[in-house]
């Protein structure tokens, strides 16, 4: 097929996609997604968590010291078949990798199945916040098989950036490899951030040190999130991967109009995928895990 014929093709397959106005904004009074906001639903005022235990992921856990990338150590729990393709769970912020406890306690068919604590929460290194989303994405691929198997990349959250930066990277450096990522209530769309004044409060050094550190490296990662974002969005077209797009057409904290911005701006991956969960709120590893493991059933098919 010439490149001609590939990109018609390619054109006619987004534009039957559903297409979500830029324009749409937080609902009135919604909360705005600071790192206040999020980590005090994150430890339970808001959201469920996973239904398995934490004992259940005993015995999962592993860890590992990145070289260049970050000179830190990445702690992980991993469980599946060790030769299956590979999926890699991304938290958003803030958030560790025992929140995919019951992915990891029954993995898709088959797959091998990595959660990573991202570098600056649980129990990984280092202490203080890592707010580059190319520096996170470093971590991600770090933990791929090095034997270039098919993987997939679903990133929950402030999680979607990140696999979405380390699918760019990929692209670059293992042309050959078959990737797919999955963005899960995703925030990309830079337009969409803003910084609440009481994110300035919780970055002043004398109130920093009181809060607890998993509220501090979220603040820091959402206060740094916008002109991260930005640059981001210039490495978006070189996507070369399967993109399935899953938001909650009930976030208060991530808006759903960043749908019709990654559906513009991967304007080189393989295929787009959009699945509107209608009614459902940011939380949709917990209250939605029947469409996420369908999500995930659609990366891990070959064909688009």
């Amino acid at each position: 097929m010439s490149q001609t014929a590939e990109r018609s093709k390619a054109e006619k397959a987004r534009a039957a996609l559903p297409v979500l106005s830029n324009r749409a904004t937080r609902p009135p009074g919604a909360p705005l997604w600071t790192a206040l906001g999020v980590a005090l639903a994150a430890v339970g005022c808001a959201p469920p968590g996973p239904t398995a235990p934490l004992s259940a992921t005993e015995g999962m856990r592993s860890s590992m010291v990145l070289g260049k990338a970050l000179d830190t150590r990445i702690s992980f729990l991993r469980a599946g078949n060790p030769a299956g393709p590979c999926v890699v769970l991304v938290h958003g912020t803030p958030g560790t990798a025992t929140g995919w406890a019951d992915y990891l306690k029954a993995p898709p068919a088959g797959t091998y199945v990595v959660a990573l604590d991202r570098p600056g929460f649980g129990a990984s290194a280092p202490v203080g916040a890592v707010s580059s989303l190319a520096a996170q994405a470093a971590a991600v691929i770090a933990l791929l098989p090095t034997d270039r198997r098919p993987v997939v990349l679903l990133g929950h959250s402030l999680g979607a950036p990140i696999v979405a930066w380390a699918a760019a990277q990929l692209a670059a450096e293992q042309p050959e490899r078959s990737v797919a990522i999955v963005m899960l209530a995703g925030s990309l769309d830079p337009a969409q951030e803003r910084v609440h004044a009481m994110q300035y409060v919780g970055a002043w050094t004398p109130v920093q040190w009181l809060l607890p550190r998993v509220i501090r490296n979220a603040n820091a990662e959402l206060m740094a999130l916008k002109p991260e974002l930005e640059a981001l969005g210039k490495i978006l077209p070189s996507v070369k991967a399967k993109v399935v797009i899953v938001p909650g057409t009930a976030d208060e904290l991530v808006p759903v109009a960043n749908v019709a911005y990654m559906q513009e701006r991967f304007s080189g991956a393989r295929c787009i995928t959009t699945v509107l969960l209608e009614g459902q709120n940011h939380f949709l590893p917990w209250n939605s895990e029947g469409a996420v493991r369908d999500a995930l059933r659609v990366a891990l098919e070959p064909a688009c």
